[in-house]
């Protein structure tokens, strides 16, 4: 027989509407959600609950494999000088170090109510991890290489490690890093990929990503000479990044991540080019790295479908989705509560493709149910 739980809170969130606190939530021992009813329809014992309830959150953007970097990286350095430490400093512990932090990491994760997560790797560090967790995980398996006459290597090199999460039934795509770290051969490749989706990139998350395309230009390029690249392949468009890259990804959804530096331009060619577009949002991140952050009110007056992220430890002081909305609603108050929270819940799961078990409070869907009020969000299934 189907135990049942039923839940009333100050407020009801399916993942696209919030409803009053007369609304009772009933979900099975297995966390299915069976319905929504008025409690005057929800017989006995109705647990009454002080907060909002909310199916579990999306975080579509993680860096998983990075948590054992937590507050190794000062703050305000920006993006280059960022990159620069994480490339340098990443490896300096020891595996068995690496996974005790991803454990802790990806159990405060369940704890604060997330439910599915969009992972960046660059390895398989967090393969035995993922096998085991009660998280939905879609890996994104980050490709890099600037210089182009390396491009089929690093290729070859990540769609072995894409071939080793396939082989464990663990969804998962072979992505570009970013436009900064990735060349026009490299693109190409990654590009005609096949049975690959969605694709994740980090996109214009530093000031200097779009004066690099521009006139070839800024931070970056003592980044590449402080690594020893030659960049003399690359050819300025003399446009911002965005235009530059996205054309050869236009058949494929996209989770465009940071969006720091996007510009309305950006905008309107992502519209006019693209198939899908997920304007993931890390906020927390972007203080820690540039003190900057993208400006929402356009993203929003565009009509954008906009998810959240985390980003990782070396770049956050914790990952969560509720602590990445107070810091919106510390910054833009006049964003109705109820839409961040769909970019939370339902959006991030059409991001990644899950809809058919999260992201909403739907019969027969199993999304975790959270528990949110103004300090903290818990899970309680």
């Amino acid at each position: 027989m189907v135990q049942l739980a039923k839940f009333k809170g100050t407020a009801l969130f399916t993942g696209k509407q919030l409803l009053p606190e007369s609304m009772v939530l009933i979900v099975s021992d297995k966390g299915v959600v069976l319905d929504i009813v008025h409690e005057t329809a929800a017989g006995d014992d109705v647990q009454q609950v002080n907060g909002i309830l909310c199916p579990g959150f999306i975080n579509t953007h993680c860096h998983l494999e990075l948590s054992h970097m937590a507050g190794v990286i000062p703050e305000g350095t920006g993006l280059p000088a960022f990159l620069t430490s994480v490339m340098e400093k990443r490896g300096q512990q020891d595996p068995a170090a690496q996974e005790l932090a991803m454990a802790i990491a990806e159990k405060a994760m369940w704890e604060s109510g997330i439910a599915a997560v969009g992972d960046i790797c660059n390895g398989t560090a967090s393969l035995r991890q993922k096998k085991e967790s009660s998280l939905y995980y879609h890996s994104f398996i980050e490709c890099m290489g600037f210089v182009p006459t390396f491009a089929q290597n690093r290729y070859e090199f990540s769609k072995g490690v894409l071939e080793q999460f396939r082989t464990t039934g663990l969804p998962c795509s072979i992505v570009p890093h970013a436009p900064y770290s990735v060349s026009a051969d490299l693109f190409a490749l990654l590009a005609a990929t096949p049975d690959n989706t969605p694709v994740s990139i980090h996109n214009q998350e530093s000031a200097a990503e779009n004066m690099l395309y521009k006139d070839k230009t800024g931070d970056f390029l003592h980044f590449y000479q402080h690594f020893g690249m030659d960049t003399s392949a690359f050819q300025p468009t003399g446009t911002n990044s965005l235009p530059a890259w996205l054309p050869w990804f236009k058949h494929l959804p996209l989770i465009l991540v940071h969006n720091t530096f996007t510009q309305e331009s950006d905008l309107q060619f992502t519209k006019d080019n693209a198939l899908q577009t997920y304007w993931c949002l890390c906020p927390q991140a972007n203080l820690y790295i540039e003190n900057c952050l993208p400006d929402i009110p356009l993203l929003r007056s565009k009509g954008c479908t906009i998810t959240l992220g985390t980003d990782s430890l070396a770049s956050n002081h914790q990952l969560s989705i509720w602590q990445e909305i107070q810091t919106i609603r510390k910054h833009f108050p006049g964003i109705p509560l109820e839409e961040i929270l769909q970019w939370a819940t339902f959006n991030g799961a059409q991001a990644l493709g899950i809809t058919d078990l999260y992201g909403s409070f739907e019969k027969g869907k199993r999304p975790g149910v959270i528990l949110i009020d103004h300090i903290e969000s818990k899970r309680i299934i």
